[in-house]
């Protein structure tokens, strides 16, 4: 890299009610990690300095859906004991392109063995899921990676599930936002950087799955990652099917 190349840095990043809230950290040196929202995915795809995107949210959608989704939920659960219920099953592309509920469960039911419904909180991801399907293409694989939070937590928690959940009934426990920020507390992030207010249009859950999401990030920048299943099947697209941790 030249003296006057800019920084090389790598973002974590998670889906939050004002677009998608990214945290960056440099991928060399000690700055300090940055956060925002940006409204549109494809706004993080144009910063041409940050080397890896980790974000979590499906790449890669089959034509039809298997018991349990994708091989990459299949794949992840068994390691999350009581945190797997936060992997939802990935519907078809089909299903997913859906912007009406009853269309997309009517959908979803013809193309998947056995036939299932999508539920409303996989639904409500679909806007997202469409928009960074629409941009993706196999060549974008090198910087875009699939991960998922709770998987970042199981690796950076010496490959054991986190004991408190993050949400208890729909609502955000913060004993579990502050057992995971503990933890992120350990892998470069400030304790005031965790427990800062989050920009507007995100909360504290966003932005503590958008740091881990950024530790991931790192590791796969250094190599360090892996892809769940490592034997990951390709879409339609020729789009990866694999979470990384």
């Amino acid at each position: 890299m030249s003296d006057d190349a800019p920084a090389q840095r790598v973002a974590g990043v998670d889906g939050c009610k004002a677009g998608w809230l990214v945290v960056t950290r440099p991928l060399q040196g000690t700055a300090a990690p940055t956060v925002a929202v940006v409204p549109q995915f494809r706004d993080i795809l144009a910063d041409e300095t940050l080397a890896v995107i980790a974000v979590d949210m499906p790449i890669g959608l089959p034509d039809r859906a298997g018991i349990g989704g994708r091989g990459p939920e299949r794949c992840v659960r068994p390691h999350l004991g009581q945190r797997q219920s936060s992997v939802f099953s990935v519907p078809s592309r089909a299903a997913v392109a859906c912007t009406d509920y009853r269309e997309a469960c009517a959908v979803a039911l013809a193309t998947s063995d056995p036939p299932k419904k999508v539920s409303k909180q996989a639904f409500y991801l679909f806007p997202k899921v469409r928009e960074i399907d629409a941009l993706m293409t196999p060549d974008l694989e090198a910087r875009v990676y699939e991960v998922h939070p709770e998987l970042a937590f199981w690796r950076l928690n010496g490959e054991a599930p986190m004991s408190l959940p993050k949400k208890v009934k729909s609502a955000v426990s913060p004993a579990g936002l502050d057992q995971r920020a503990a933890l992120l507390a350990g892998h470069g992030f400030s304790a005031a950087f965790l427990n800062a207010r989050p920009p507007r249009g995100a909360a504290r859950d966003d932005l503590i799955d958008a740091c881990v999401n950024a530790v991931i990030a790192q590791r796969i920048a250094d190599g360090e990652a892996m892809p769940f299943p490592p034997a990951f099947e390709r879409d339609a697209k020729g789009l990866r099917m694999a979470i990384w941790a």
